[in-house]
Parts: structure tokens; sequence; C-alpha cells
């Protein structure tokens, strides 16, 4: 039987998931599977480690995604991370940006399965933990259903068992990044076909996920679903995932709020500026009265100098205000 540990995760996302939205996040979940946003297996191995890849044991379950195309490169980088104390190490071979095709990594590299599956076998090596791969069904003019299939063959004979796949191809020229999101047609169908031709391997989805029904319906024909935009865009969805897909209980939105700020008060005395935590707050809040004043509140104060708690707490008193009104 297949684990349930990838049932819900939620998808790497540059200058999204870093570690104090990971907090957040799971905060809201305890079982959703979190990833770091993609770091460069070379800044791991020459960059600030704790600032790049530092995380609190809090996140567990979370994966340490990487980027790279170089096998020895990318095995340094995987041993650091499970040195880290990562739960899995996650290759990416789906980011369609140009900064990503310049040093040869990302979606580029569905064109060389061959390549990928010598650096996956390179990270297993020297790690314990699992990895897994992160790719698109294709690029530009590849045949999705023979593209993928190579990719997902040469792979599984490398050892991988895990596949988060983006069910959309990826344009590498004359679509931005944005657009490889939205413009390229979705193929679900494929991803079931492959789950059905691999019933030994963990098969996630990903991609157009909005709600967390959709994600539900998704979970008939594979193993589990990733969401992106969605859980950022709208983090409170997440208070609902462990109700919903493990049997667990329903996250307090408020109660999440209460423990989050505690976190920011330790990160404050630590030195982070209270902007690199808030902004992972502004959506949370949306249809309720108030979040508007909410939002602006720390849009405008939060980024100031010196910015404190009690800036947060303000802007949640927006939110207090409002419902004492509504209530009236």
């Amino acid at each position: 039987m297949v684990a349930q540990s990838h049932r819900f995760c939620i998808a790497p996302m540059m200058e999204w998931t870093d570690r104090h939205c990971r907090v957040l996040h799971r905060l809201l979940s305890a079982r959703a599977r979190l990833y770091t946003e993609m770091v460069t297996a070379e800044a791991v191995i020459r960059g600030d480690r704790a600032r790049l890849i530092g995380f609190d044991a809090f996140e567990h379950p979370v994966a340490l995604q990487l980027g790279g195309s170089e096998a020895a490169k990318l095995a340094e980088a995987a041993k650091i991370g499970a040195d880290f104390g990562y739960d899995e190490i996650n290759l990416n071979v789906g980011c369609p940006s140009d900064r990503v095709q310049s040093g040869r990594f990302g979606a580029c590299l569905m064109r060389e399965p061959e390549l990928v599956a010598q650096c996956v076998a390179a990270m297993r090596s020297v790690v314990s933990i699992p990895v897994t791969v992160k790719c698109r069904i294709g690029v530009d003019d590849q045949e999705p259903e023979i593209a993928l299939r190579t990719m997902l063959d040469l792979c599984v004979q490398a050892g991988v068992k895990v596949f988060a796949i983006h069910a959309r191809k990826a344009w590498l020229e004359g679509l931005s990044p944005k657009e490889n999101r939205e413009i390229p047609p979705l193929n679900y169908g494929l991803m079931y076909a492959v789950k059905r031709e691999h019933p030994e391997l963990t098969i996630v989805l990903n991609g157009g996920i909005e709600t967390l029904d959709q994600a539900e319906r998704h979970l008939a024909h594979v193993d589990g679903v990733m969401v992106g935009r969605a859980a950022y865009h709208s983090p409170a969805i997440l208070a609902d995932v462990d109700a919903q897909f493990f049997s667990g209980s329903r996250a307090d939105v408020d109660s999440v709020v209460e423990q989050y700020l505690r976190y920011v008060e330790r990160q404050l005395r630590a030195g982070v500026p209270l902007n690199a935590m808030t902004k992972h707050l502004l959506n949370l809040f949306n249809g309720r009265p108030g979040a508007r004043l909410f939002r602006r509140h720390l849009s405008e104060n939060a980024t100031r100098r010196g910015a404190g708690i009690d800036v947060l707490r303000d802007a949640l008193a927006h939110l207090s205000i409002a419902h004492e009104r509504a209530a009236a």
C-alpha cells in the first residue's frame, strides 16, 4: 500500500514558502507536508546555510527542494539537507523561469531525463531519507504522454518512488512563469493514467487546485495533492485540511494567530524584521469584517524600521472592532 505521507502537500513557492510561512501553515495543519522554496545546490554548499535552509523543528514533516543539474553538487547539497534534519529532498524539474533555465535546472531538465536520473541516483547514494522529483508533464513541443513516462521510468530505475507532477506543460519561450501556471491546459487524465500504470508509486497531483473539495476529488485517482497559490492567497482553507484529509480536527484560526504571535515575538527578539513574518498573514482573514483594515494597517506599518509586535496587535484590533460592530 502506498504511504499516506504525501496525501496533502503545500507546494514550494519562491519568495513565499519561507520558514515563517511554513510555521503559519503548520499551525493551520499538523499533517500537511511542507516544502521549502527552491534553493540551488550551489547556494546550499557555499552560502549561509542557517539563513537559506534553517528551519524550526515544529515544521516537520518538511522537505527541502533543491535546484541544479550537477549530480555531485546535488549529492553534496542533499547530504547537507539531510544532516539539517529534513524529511525529504525534492529535485525541481518544473520551474520555467528564465533564471532557472540559464542555470540548466528546473523545467528545462524535462529534455534531459537521463541526467535527472543520474542526479537523483547520486543524491540517493548519500542520504537515507526519500529523494523525490517535482516535474511538469513536458515542455515546449514534447509529447506529454511520452515525456512524462520517460522521466518517470528513468527516475524509478534510479530509485525514486514519489513524484509531484504539475499537470501542465511548460513553455520555456514565449510565456512568463505566471503564464506557465495558467495558460497551458491541464491534463489530469494523463496523471490518472500514470497512477493506474504505476500503483506502486506515490503520485502527487499539482496544478489548478483551488479548493479542498477539488483536491478531494483528485484523491479518487492519485495518492496526493499539492496545493500552491490557493494555500497562500487563502491560507484559512488549511484550517480544514486535517479534518478533511486525515481524520483530525479543524484548526481554530484565532487560536492559530495567538500561537503565531508568540512565534513572532521570539523572532523579533532574534532580529527578524516584522514584515518578514506578517506578510504571510495578509490574506488569512479574507472575507471577515475588518480584513481590509487589517491588511492596510500591516502594509503601512510593518515595514517601518523598528516595527514591533504592537503593530500586529493593532492590526488585529481592526478585526475585533469590526466584529463587535457587526454584532451590535
